[in-house]
């Protein structure tokens, strides 16, 4: 069987898309080629049309018609360019996948990275704000467990007083010591004696009966002749009997009668009477 040689050149191979098998012969239909630009759709689409034309060959060789078919050194030559470029993308692609990897693994070490900053600002504020209430502690049980010493804010006794009351209404360990910086700044003055029936008041508040007795004593000392007086004898009189010393409430509830009774309210004479039924005085 005779073998008759065939080499495909390159422009035999873009026209041979065009070849029609007509009774066993092969007629080429060449029409005028526009420049292609080659990209990977066109390298797919002419790598089979490439297969296509092989197998058409292939069958003729089976049919007893053998023809040689040889490839265009260029298309060899471009089929080895684009199977580098297919190796080189992959590449590419290997590098992006192991960069994405890289990616996600910093973008896990910085989420863990701020939430342990968040955890360690968060403990900060609270170590600060801990130091601060304790400093401001420091600073408050400093100045209210000093001594006490003369001071007058205003230089006038009753103006002291004044003071000394409005800020015990708001605050009463403060206003406590501004009541007892009264009394030993203005001594044996009726402001000095008030200031001291305002601070036994502040002890009953505060549930200490037996410093409220030695306040309310000192405000009395001399018996008075005020207006607060009489309420002071009965809350002195109350502060004796929480403090188990009903002998001594009696006599103070003895001293209202003599001395306050008469300018006493109604009020003050009822509770006189009940305290000295709780007191169990003659």
């Amino acid at each position: 069987m005779l073998k008759t040689p065939f080499r495909l050149t390159k422009p035999a191979v873009l026209t041979a898309i065009g070849l029609t098998l007509i009774g066993g012969a092969v007629i080429a239909q060449v029409q005028p080629m526009e420049p292609v630009q080659w990209d990977k759709r066109r390298l797919d689409q002419l790598d089979r049309n490439v297969r296509r034309l092989e197998r058409a060959l292939t069958q003729r060789n089976a049919a007893g018609q053998p023809v040689l078919v040889e490839p265009d050194p260029e298309v060899i030559a471009l089929q080895g360019q684009v199977s580098i470029m297919e190796r080189r993308l992959g590449d590419v692609e290997q590098t992006f996948q192991r960069m994405n990897a890289d990616t996600e693994r910093l973008t896990f070490q910085l989420d863990e990275a701020t939430r342990e900053n968040t955890q360690l600002s968060r403990r900060l504020r609270d170590l600060e704000g801990r130091v601060e209430r304790a400093e401001k502690a420091a600073e408050e049980a400093a100045e209210l467990n000093g001594p006490i010493v003369a001071n007058s804010p205003t230089g006038d006794a009753a103006q002291d007083l004044q003071a000394a009351m409005r800020l015990a209404g708001e605050d009463a360990a403060r206003g406590g010591r501004a009541l007892e910086t009264v009394i030993v700044t203005w001594p044996n003055t009726p402001q000095a004696r008030e200031a001291n029936s305002r601070l036994g008041d502040l002890h009953v508040a505060a549930r200490d009966n037996a410093s409220a007795v030695q306040a309310y004593a000192a405000a009395l000392n001399g018996w008075p002749r005020t207006p607060w007086a009489p309420e002071t004898t009965l809350k002195l009189a109350e502060a004796l009997r929480a403090t188990d010393r009903a002998t001594q409430a009696c006599g103070a509830l003895t001293e209202f009668g003599r001395r306050y009774a008469e300018a006493a309210t109604a009020a003050q004479k009822t509770r006189a009477t009940q305290l000295r039924t709780r007191a169990s005085c003659n």
